[in-house]
């Protein structure tokens, strides 16, 4: 029998990815562990300079990158990002839908666009890219890999103040399996990826400017979270990237319509209580 080795399995040359909201933290990340398995990597992110700056620091093992400032929840701007995406690379071989925000703020005072904004950027966008990138994907009749990025908010809320977040991620997850089953056929895998707690710079920054928390009650339910832990810690971004790497690659081969949770065991735990 003959068996691929490790390194033919990782080997992503020939490949060209999309990663929206790629610029930085968890998709900077991403982006970086498929250029450095030899994918060309288009970084898609409505920070324009932030993704030209990380495109420029790719990996040279990639055979190359590209930026695009594109608005993930606009149907215009996703379908240029596709169609760039194969002009620039040849193909779109790997769609990473990494692009999210979420902004804390409790249902009694949420306002109907807050909603929203989260269900666009979160939901719709995922909708959106998966729809063009698949059938660029199905026209190159070479199948294909489709990576969205949830979270555990997707099984288990862990915060008060995200209603919003937490229901585009439960959509995102349900869409995930749907579209699993109607993509396979053409060889498309589609999988999640559930991260817990990621120290980027989104998280930092939703901290430390959290209305629905004092700084007195952000320390405690900071400690308390990183408690409920069992690797008491934060998770690192790359410790994302590897997991999307693996299911960019040949070693994820039989998994499709699958959620991998990289949490630090905080799931397992059965009491997210902040």
């Amino acid at each position: 029998m003959s068996v691929a080795s490790i390194t033919e399995l990782m080997n992503l040359s020939g490949k060209a990815a999309i990663v929206t909201g790629g610029a930085k933290g968890i998709g900077l990340a991403i982006a970086y562990r498929l250029a450095e398995a030899g994918a060309s990597v288009l970084i898609a992110d409505i920070d324009g300079e932030a993704a030209e700056q990380a495109a420029a620091d790719m990996p040279t093992t990639g055979a190359k990158s590209a930026h695009l400032t594109v608005d993930v929840s606009d149907e215009t701007n996703v379908a240029h990002m596709v169609d760039y995406c194969v002009h620039e690379f040849g193909s779109a071989d790997i769609l990473v839908n990494n692009a999210g925000i979420y902004p804390p703020v409790p249902v009694a005072h949420m306002t109907e666009d807050q909603f929203e904004k989260v269900m666009h950027v979160n939901l719709r966008s995922v909708f959106l890219t998966t729809k063009y990138a698949s059938e660029a994907m199905k026209k190159a009749g070479k199948g294909g890999r489709i990576i969205n990025i949830t979270s555990i908010d997707a099984i288990h809320p862990t915060m008060v103040g995200l209603a919003h977040y937490d229901a585009s991620k439960h959509g995102v997850w349900g869409f995930t399996q749907n579209v699993a089953l109607e993509l396979a056929p053409h060889n498309i895998w589609v999988n999640a990826v559930a991260p817990g707690g990621i120290l980027t710079p989104g998280v930092q920054a939703m901290q430390s400017g959290s209305p629905v928390r004092d700084a007195d009650t952000q320390k405690q339910q900071t400690e308390a979270f990183l408690a409920k832990i069992p690797m008491h810690r934060m998770g690192d971004p790359d410790e994302i990237g590897k997991v999307v790497l693996f299911l960019a690659s040949d070693e994820s081969a039989y998994c499709t319509g699958a959620e991998f949770v990289a949490d630090g065991g905080a799931t397992a735990t059965h009491a997210l209580n902040f």
